[in-house]
């Protein structure tokens, strides 16, 4: 079994990575097709929301690691 299959559905690292492989395939499907206009827009607005979506979780990694590598009040 795949890693995104063993994670718990709310896995946020599996989540992106499910995201980006779609979008990863939308884009290819758009670059390489010769589809209709509305097919075309639907496939780019289902990217623009994975597009969101992947750009929150990576904001939410970077805002995480910010807060692990902030020096404490101790140090």
């Amino acid at each position: 079994m795949t890693k995104a299959k063993d994670a718990a559905p709310d896995d946020p690292v599996s989540q992106f990575e499910t995201d980006m492989k779609t979008l990863e395939a939308l884009v290819q499907q758009l670059e390489q097709s010769d589809l209709p206009l509305d097919q075309s827009i639907a496939l780019f607005e289902q990217g623009m929301a994975l597009s969101q979506r992947c750009r929150g979780a990576l904001d939410t990694a970077t805002q995480r690691v910010e807060t692990l590598t902030r020096p404490s009040d101790d140090e």
